[in-house]
């Protein structure tokens, strides 16, 4: 990656965060009013061409604000944004809720999926090394304002149930992180577009296997999201010992 100057990286973290919040082309004027740079207008679009030239950001046709590439995405979740873990309330009652189901595999794992989904507000997807895979959350992608365009969304409930798909997009991840990202080019040729997938790896004690995560729009809620698949992953591989 470049280096990026200390004002670049202030712009950068702000103008992708807006983005998240708001879904739109973010301008100059919004980051200096909302986010108190210490930049004039012209000083932030100049830093913002620069951004631009170094692959981080792009600006969409007939926009006169500019929104993150995949390039500027990964570079916000693995250098500058704060994880927010799940609270111990939170923690506590999705244990609560799932432990009865915690002998019945299937039941569990699709329960799982489903609050996930819940809790995300995006399409959840959990798969286990016997070829299953089960997706919940499919009415929350028609409130997320990419998947308004037709096209986008039925391309990826086109994909969606291909465990093969999925099996090939997971078998090409590289193991060095807990969770992974993936955008752009990462998801293969049938997910190009808007979309962002997260997800994490479990392996139980009867060597079961899989992934869970959430799918949906490139700009997912990474600090929210990242922690609490990592819980979902952690939660499977706890009740999986009385499998």
């Amino acid at each position: 990656m470049h280096d990026l100057t200390q004002r670049q990286v202030e712009i950068l973290k702000n103008l992708i965060e807006e983005y998240i919040e708001t879904a739109e082309p973010v301008g100059s004027e919004t980051l200096e009013k909302k986010h108190n740079l210490s930049a004039s207008p012209a000083t932030i679009r100049n830093e913002m061409v620069r951004l631009t030239k170094l692959g981080y950001i792009k600006k969409p046709h007939a926009s006169a604000g500019r929104i993150p590439t995949s390039s500027g995405l990964k570079f916000y979740v693995k250098q500058l944004m704060r994880e927010k873990e799940p609270s111990i309330v939170e923690s506590v009652a999705l244990k609560e809720k799932m432990w009865n189901l915690r002998d019945k595999e299937t039941h569990f794992l699709k329960e799982l999926t489903k609050s996930l989904a819940d809790k995300t507000k995006a399409l959840a997807i959990s798969s286990a090394n016997e070829g299953d895979i089960y997706c919940s959350g499919y009415a929350n992608i028609l409130d997320i304002p990419e998947f308004f365009d037709i096209d986008v969304t039925k391309n990826l409930l086109s994909v969606i149930d291909e465990f093969e798909y999925f099996d090939n997009l997971f078998s090409n991840v590289i193991e060095d992180e807990d969770v992974h990202v993936l955008l752009g080019e990462e998801l293969g040729p049938r997910l190009q577009g808007p979309y962002g997938f997260v997800f994490t790896r479990y392996q139980t004690p009867m060597r079961m296997s899989g992934e869970i995560g959430v799918l949906g729009p490139a700009r997912l809620n990474y600090t929210h999201i990242i922690p609490t698949v990592r819980y979902f992953g952690d939660l499977i591989e706890e009740a999986a010992k009385g499998w």
